[in-house]
């Protein structure tokens, strides 16, 4: 086809071709509705002392993004609609929407084969993804449910909104690239959106919910020190010696709105007290919470949490660690050696920097323990460890799967039997890990697991793998495999 009918066909897919309304209007967000790829910048007001971000970065307008997004979903909404029998021209108002917010940040995207220096280019991509949609029926009794997201992990379903050259470490500028879109969010949730769908206008109320962040993110949104605090966890006031301590039972205290209190007196700090004193009252929020997220517990990088964790027990039984006192780092080094060596004869794994999703599935199987068993000399350790993974492995689909109460109903029933067992084990065979301390993802596995599925029903298919896998493909056109030239490297995405 000639490139026009192509490129006419492109503008219907992207954001800013279809017509809606905002009621009550928008505050502080323009009315028109043809808004296309704007700079990522505007909508932040700069004052005089502002230095100017110095940044590039691209985005749709937040609610522009979001009617096209309903839109790609028409026909699956009228289709629902007709499944749970309700009379279509009945349902204009009521229509409730739940949106996934994900924000990545990307280590080295530069050139790789431009000319010039290779400068060190970081970027970060905030996306959403259409969860579900469901309509108070005319009663208003109980809702239905006329489209839930098949896949919420795939990188199809996960649209981008804003992409930025900022290092996520940048607090000043991501916050100042992000303000924006923080603001239109804040906006939509007062008011409601008016758009035809199935050649009715309908109306539309939205729902967001930040479940996308890895935790140096959560961290960095709701103002908590960083993951090395001995503020262990996102969730819950613990500190890492309770933690370690009592491992199962916590419960999920903190919220964005309680940060932004603990703030408050961690800035005016009104009963006088000293910094050690007042830092304990706020339990270690100590910045301004800038992003409401949701408190919950990010599967991906919970599976590759653990799995590190895994990894140095396996190093650490290898060589026997439990009953030396301090091993030198050469015995460390030849013990990581042979567990090396092991993995990538037994098991293909190539030795990585850094810890990754595809690493971390393999490493946690019974296989990969048998392989490690063959080099720890007691059989009682290899017991222990044999049944540390195989408790782990009966936990982890249920903060995995999409629907644990479908998927696996009996592992979800026996999770807090498990962890409980999980946490014995730790807590006595492998005691010289966990002795007043524990990394913050397996508090997290242990601990709040089972609240959360009981608050969200899952998860996994609130977690951020649909951004993660979304990021090959910003690498892809980053590369520019489709056109060589420079002009359209943003354009593109």
């Amino acid at each position: 086809q000639p490139l026009h009918t192509l490129r006419a066909a492109e503008k219907e897919l992207l954001p800013g071709f279809h017509q809606f309304e905002w009621q009550p209007a928008l505050k502080n967000v323009s009315t028109s509705c043809n808004v296309g790829i704007i700079n990522g910048l505007s909508g932040w007001a700069s004052s005089v002392d502002d230095s100017p971000a110095d940044t590039i970065t691209r985005r749709f307008r937040y609610d522009v993004a979001l009617v096209s997004a309903l839109k790609d979903l028409e026909e699956d909404i009228m289709e629902g609609l007709r499944d749970s029998g309700m009379e279509d021209s009945a349902c204009t108002s009521g229509f409730n929407v739940m949106i996934k917010e994900c924000c990545d940040g990307m280590g080295d995207v530069s050139e790789k084969h431009g000319g010039g220096p290779v400068v060190p280019e970081k970027a970060v991509r905030f996306s959403f993804t259409v969860m579900s949609v469901s309509v108070l029926a005319e009663d208003g009794e109980e809702e239905v449910t006329v489209f839930t997201e098949p896949k919420p992990n795939s990188e199809l379903s996960c649209k981008p909104l804003c992409l930025m050259f900022v290092d996520e470490s940048d607090h000043e500028t991501l916050t100042a690239v992000l303000g924006p879109i923080v603001a239109e969010r804040k906006a939509m949730k007062e008011s409601r959106l008016i758009l035809s769908i199935g050649g009715l206008p309908r109306s539309f109320r939205f729902h967001f919910r930040g479940t996308g962040y890895d935790e140096k993110m959560v961290r960095e949104m709701e103002g908590l020190e960083a993951s090395g605090s001995s503020y262990i966890c996102t969730l819950c006031d613990s500190s890492r010696a309770d933690a370690s301590k009592n491992m199962v039972l916590h419960s999920i205290t903190r919220n964005h709105d309680e940060n932004l209190e603990r703030y408050e007196i961690w800035r005016s700090n009104p009963f006088s007290e000293s910094a050690d004193e007042l830092r304990d009252r706020v339990k270690g929020v100590s910045a301004k919470p800038f992003l409401e997220t949701q408190p919950t517990l990010d599967a991906l990088h919970c599976d590759i949490g653990n799995a590190t964790e895994f990894y140095k027990i396996f190093q650490d039984e290898i060589g026997e660690v439990f009953q030396k006192v301090n091993p030198t780092r050469e015995e460390r080094r030849s013990w990581r050696a042979a567990l090396d060596k092991q993995l990538r004869k037994k098991m293909k794994l190539k030795p990585v920097m850094r810890m990754n999703g595809n690493y971390a599935r393999r490493l946690m199987t019974l296989e990969a323990v048998e392989a490690v068993c063959e080099l720890v000399p007691t059989e009682e350790r290899r017991e222990a460890l044999r049944e540390l993974m195989r408790l782990y492995l009966q936990m982890k689909p249920v903060w995995r799967s999409t629907c644990p109460a479908k998927e696996c109903p009996d592992q979800l029933c026996r999770y807090s039997f498990n962890s409980q067992h999980f946490a014995d084990l730790l807590s006595s065979t492998f005691k010289y890990r966990y002795n007043g301390k524990i990394t913050n993802y397996l508090h997290k596995t242990l601990a709040h697991v089972p609240e959360i599925i009981e608050r969200d029903g899952s998860i996994g298919a609130w977690a951020s793998e649909g951004n993660e896998s979304a990021n090959k493909l910003f690498r892809r056109f980053r590369k520019m495999n489709a056109r060589q030239s420079k002009a359209y490297e943003l354009e593109d995405v």
